[in-house]
């Protein structure tokens, strides 16, 4: 059950973050929620490993609008560098 929310969180963390760093190419709403979902398992792993979640707890939503926000910074950065 963990995973699926992190899978929900992640979705609704995506949308939230998209809207608040809005790139100058507009990405799908499937890659927003796919970015989104990773930046949910980001901030999973990253509040596990440096113990802020025990072993069956999870990011919250702003947590995962953090690692989301990340994850879309990085996107950027890529795809720029890319030249797509």
């Amino acid at each position: 059950m963990g995973i699926l929310w992190t899978i929900i969180i992640g979705f609704v963390a995506g949308l939230i973050a998209r809207a608040l760093m809005p790139g100058p190419n507009p990405m799908g709403f499937i890659l927003t929620a796919v970015l989104g979902i990773v930046g949910a398992v980001v901030a999973n792993f990253l509040g596990r490993t440096l113990g802020w979640y025990g072993e069956g707890e999870g990011a919250g939503l702003i947590a995962s609008v953090v690692g989301a926000l990340i994850v879309l910074f990085l996107y950027g950065v890529v795809t720029k560098r890319r030249g797509a």
